[in-house]
């Protein structure tokens, strides 16, 4: 092997670093609340092509746009201790790599959902898609400092495609699982924002800590919270889910309400980042106390 082909050899990018390129933690968080609201759609148990091909889909398609997010984003993650090292921004894939690759596994994704789930489903994934890959990415994420919150609605749709994927059918309770996670988004993100205020400013992404200053994000991060915690209350109110749930949210309500005032009121560094992962146990343990709630307990509630 020549010194130019061990060159080209130990530049070539793994499995792991396409792997990497598809963030996922992020989406299997997304596959969970996927999987929970394609369970909660129905009485009984999911079609296993169903629940295996459905969130595949789904899957391939959030994956697809993590990889344009790393692509349009190389420059910022540069700047970024976060993400400097992540495969396109350290260069060890090119950027039409990615950009092929995106687009591959987002029309296998596509494929799936339109051939074997339904038209609405990938409809609405493909919707949720581009509002994150374009809409977030290329244009509010550097635009306003209520980025997060006008863009959270395309990461808030998986249990609603979950559902979708199941019933073929927009459904209410459906989209109160998606007002869930759009409420959650804020004061998850804004967290973070404040733990990495001085990286955010560095690339001159107007964060809501950079913007106007972490007092300010910390209040509305206490405000969001409670609002928050208020639409968490709605699938008891609607009949959706009975006192097991409504137990568990303002339990875990209450644990978020903690943090936020920590972080209003306390000094202690990494206080951000303790609240920052709070929010993602939070969100997890939350769906998985509705499906408890749908599992064990009949609907009784008179509304």
């Amino acid at each position: 092997m020549t010194q130019t082909q061990a060159h080209s050899a130990a530049q070539s990018p793994s499995w792991r670093d396409y792997y990497e390129l598809t963030k996922p933690r992020v989406v299997m968080l997304m596959i969970l609340t996927s999987v929970i609201g394609m369970l909660l759609a129905v009485p009984g148990m999911v079609p296993l092509d169903v629940l295996i091909i459905g969130n595949l889909g789904i899957a391939l398609c959030a994956g697809s746009a993590a990889a344009v997010n790393h692509l349009v984003d190389r420059g910022i993650d540069q700047k970024m201790a976060r993400t400097y090292n992540r495969p396109v921004a350290k260069g060890r894939v090119e950027p039409m790599q990615a950009a092929l690759f995106a687009l591959v596994i987002g029309a296998i994704g596509m494929a799936l959902l339109l051939v074997f789930i339904n038209t609405l489903t990938a409809v609405l994934t493909l919707v949720s898609l581009l509002g994150y890959a374009v809409v977030y990415t290329l244009f509010l994420k550097r635009a306003t400092p209520q980025n997060i919150v006008i863009g959270g609605i395309a990461g808030a749709a998986p249990p609603l495609l979950g559902w979708t994927a199941v019933t073929g059918t927009l459904d209410g309770h459906g989209l109160l699982l998606v007002l869930i996670i759009f409420a959650w988004t804020p004061p998850h993100f804004w967290a973070l924002a404040v733990h990495r205020k001085d990286e955010y400013a560095k690339a001159d992404i107007p964060m809501l800590p950079v913007t106007h200053g972490e007092q300010y994000t910390k209040l509305h991060i206490l405000l969001y919270t409670i609002i928050m915690v208020l639409v968490t209350v709605l699938p008891f109110v609607t009949g959706m889910m009975n006192w097991l749930y409504l137990v568990g949210a303002l339990v875990l309500g209450a644990g978020f309400i903690y943090w936020s005032l920590m972080m209003l009121f306390s000094k202690r560094e990494g206080v951000g980042m303790d609240t920052f992962k709070y929010s993602i146990v939070y969100l997890m343990a939350l769906f998985v106390v509705m499906l408890l709630d749908h599992y064990l307990l009949p609907v009784t509630h008179p509304f």
